[in-house]
């Protein structure tokens, strides 16, 4: 078992990460020291029941609830964080008691806006199901949830207390949810470690087939990664906008196809950071041997064809996603760009026909 710690200005707080780890919840939350009497478990339904059974056996207070959470896109809403603060009022919880978030992503980013602002804050403790949530987004503190204008316009940065990562429960996942997350694996390392990008690059099979010692491995790596830019930039002033690698393109994507199961989270992920990876090309930023390194990873991926999902018609409804995006300040468009394997532009604007007409040789190759 690893045990990573997570030093920000608001707060500091561990992610422990290994194998069968929820089996040891109880003595885990005894060494952390996190104390309550009533617990939430707001549990993801795809999660299987042995696994929910196993973490509420060892799960020690006064009062044990279950929230049900349908993950999916159009669920992250306040509906459903109004449901969840409504049985905590109910059954009276206090700000020294707990949510705990068992599930992934969506999970997590609904639940944790629920712990931000119910009597202005309670315990969290995280305990992601999936990869992508296990490599992203449990570290750092973005909660939110989506609205028609597009998606994680409403939320808060809470800092969860706890992280609890068990590769364990990644077995239970298909391949589509894999490669979902290892988009987040890829895109830290093309932000800030080539020596690990070329690790990926080799042992990308055994990753995927969640090999414990491989898929451990680019968990730990994957998180360090992401913990020394949350610990420099807690609130995205600067660092921490290099994490957004692949998501303008990625977010407007999803949002056009209006968050069907056509395409998830990390698949568009994959395709902006093959539309980043090829307008850096475009641009001069990225010299002709870094982008055909990270092309040919993606084509092992098998994401190298966005008109797959999109045709001309749909040119206009992304680029009006990619203008409404939370991270822009003007008219035009914040992307980042990569250099280098490594190394990324953070802080650069684009005129929206510019990149409205990349997009569109994108769609006609």
């Amino acid at each position: 078992m690893k045990i990573l710690s997570i030093n920000t200005k608001s707060k500091k707080y561990n992610i422990y990460i290994g194998h069968n780890i929820i089996a040891q919840f109880s003595k885990i939350i005894k060494k952390e020291k996190i104390k309550f009497k009533k617990s939430l478990i707001v549990v993801d339904k795809n999660i299987p029941n042995k696994f929910l059974n196993k973490l509420y056996s060892k799960i020690k207070c006064e009062k044990k609830l279950i929230f049900h959470f349908d993950s999916s896109e159009k669920n992250k809403n306040f509906i459903n964080v109004n449901s969840i603060i409504e049985k905590l009022f109910i059954n009276n919880f206090s700000r020294n008691d707990v949510i705990i978030c068992f599930g992934g992503g969506i999970a997590g980013d609904v639940s944790g806006f629920a712990a931000s602002i119910y009597k202005r804050g309670l315990k969290f403790v995280n305990i992601p199901s999936t990869l992508l949530s296990q490599v992203d987004s449990s570290i750092g503190g973005k909660t939110g949830v989506n609205n028609k204008f597009g998606k994680n316009l409403i939320g808060s940065f809470y800092q969860p207390d706890l992280v609890i990562s068990d590769s364990l429960l990644l077995r239970s996942l298909p391949r589509r949810e894999i490669i979902c997350g290892y988009a987040e694996i890829l895109k830290h390392s093309l932000i800030k470690n080539k020596k690990f990008f070329l690790y990926l690059n080799e042992n990308l099979k055994n990753i995927l087939l969640l090999k414990k010692k491989f898929i451990n491995k680019a968990i730990v790596e994957s998180c360090k990664i992401k913990k020394q830019i949350v610990e420099k930039d807690e609130k995205e002033i600067n660092l921490r906008k290099s994490l957004n690698l692949g998501h303008t393109f990625g977010h407007a994507y999803e949002a056009t196809l209006n968050y069907s199961k056509k395409l998830n989270h990390g698949e568009a992920v994959l395709y902006g950071i093959l539309s980043a990876a090829k307008f850096s090309a475009k641009l001069n930023f990225l010299n002709k041997y870094n982008y055909k390194l990270i092309l040919s990873h993606l084509s092992n991926l098998g994401f190298v064809n966005l008109n797959k999902f999109f045709k001309k018609k749909d040119l206009n409804k992304i680029i009006s996603f990619m203008i409404s995006d939370k991270k822009n300040i003007t008219n035009k468009i914040n992307l980042i760009t990569i250099k280098k394997i490594g190394s990324v532009n953070t802080s650069k604007q684009f005129d929206s026909i510019k990149v409205k007409k990349f997009i569109n040789s994108l769609l006609i190759e």
